[in-house]
């Protein structure tokens, strides 16, 4: 035997040795892949029964007809065809639409507010951020309370403001119309402190070389602000986007707190997951679950074109 080929047997002796057994890797592979199950089957065990359970028995329900004693009938798409020709439907579909519409005109000021609770130097900064977030995690129902003495039409201090200037101010709240947009202004009250604190995450992950070398080129602040800040947090911006829209169409608890049930103008208002709630109430559970589909199918179509669009405009460092 040469020499180099008494170096080779030396260098392949032992790798081989500490090389484990065939048999050996895969029970570790087995072992892993159970472990790794025995971890992952409660989350999925817990999403199959809390989410897609109700998600299946609903769709179930929309094609059924519910009697007055629990009992029920399978009507085909009886429902979806009454959905169809339903005007109240329509104009449900409507004020969610614009509700949410409204809702996303809050993103750019909460981008604003954003961009002033970064300015270095500033102080109080989190001292202001808490009061932005406060709105949030407070009661729909305190929150509700107040903003209705705020919108009332008699002695609110929001007509009693416009009256000192000489504007006489309507019924805020029973007014067709002038409702919606006085409730999408406390949505965009509420949703401003989530999303102040998100975008605010986003903007302190941008480096601040840029801002400098772009300060020792001459760009003022604004200039600043729209060829880096936005362009930088645009990924936030369409989360942020996401959640607001999917908040949006399930809009519910601060409509019904805000105007209630004998309000003259929430047939002109509600939206549709109040009408969903409305047939609910009156024992239509078939066409309630099919309103609901309905609802899923929206979120669904608005959020996967969002993911479409977010490629032309979403840039990713």
């Amino acid at each position: 035997m040469t020499s180099s080929a008494v170096r080779e047997a030396d260098v392949a002796a032992p790798a081989a040795a500490s090389a484990p057994p065939a048999g050996r890797g895969r029970r570790r592979g087995r072992s892993d892949l159970g472990w790794a199950l025995v971890f992952v089957l409660p989350l999925f065990a817990g999403i199959a029964l809390f989410y897609l359970w109700p998600i299946v028995r609903n769709v179930w329900f929309s094609f059924t007809e519910w009697g007055p004693f629990g009992d029920s009938e399978w009507v085909g798409l009886d429902n979806y065809i009454e959905l169809a020709g339903d005007a109240t439907m329509g104009r449900a579909i409507l004020n969610t639409l614009g509700y949410t519409a409204m809702l996303l005109c809050g993103v750019p000021l909460a981008i604003y507010f954003a961009s002033l609770l970064n300015r270095p130097g500033l102080r109080f900064a989190n001292l202001f951020r808490t009061a932005f977030f406060l709105p949030y995690v407070a009661m729909p129902a305190a929150i509700s309370m107040v903003w209705r003495i705020i919108y009332n039409g008699d002695f609110g201090i929001l007509n009693y403001a416009l009256s000192l200037i000489g504007i006489d101010g309507p019924a805020w709240l029973s007014t067709e119309g002038v409702a919606l947009v006085a409730v999408a202004l406390v949505g965009i009250w509420i949703s401003l402190g989530f999303n102040l604190i998100i975008l605010s995450a986003g903007m302190k992950g941008i480096p601040v070389e840029l801002y400098e070398a772009a300060s020792l080129d001459g760009a003022t602040r604004w200039k600043q602000f729209t060829t880096i800040t936005v362009p930088l947090l645009t990924p936030s911006i369409f989360f942020v986007s996401v959640m607001t829209v999917i908040a949006g169409f399930q809009v519910f608890d601060l409509l019904y707190a805000l105007m209630g049930t004998q309000n003259p103008a929430i047939d002109k208002t509600q939206s549709v997951v109040y009408y969903f709630f409305t047939n609910i109430k009156t024992g239509d559970n078939g066409y309630a679950a099919a309103i609901g589909v309905v609802i899923l199918l929206l979120v669904g179509i608005f959020t996967m074109l969002q993911f479409r669009l977010q490629k032309k405009w979403v840039t990713y460092v």
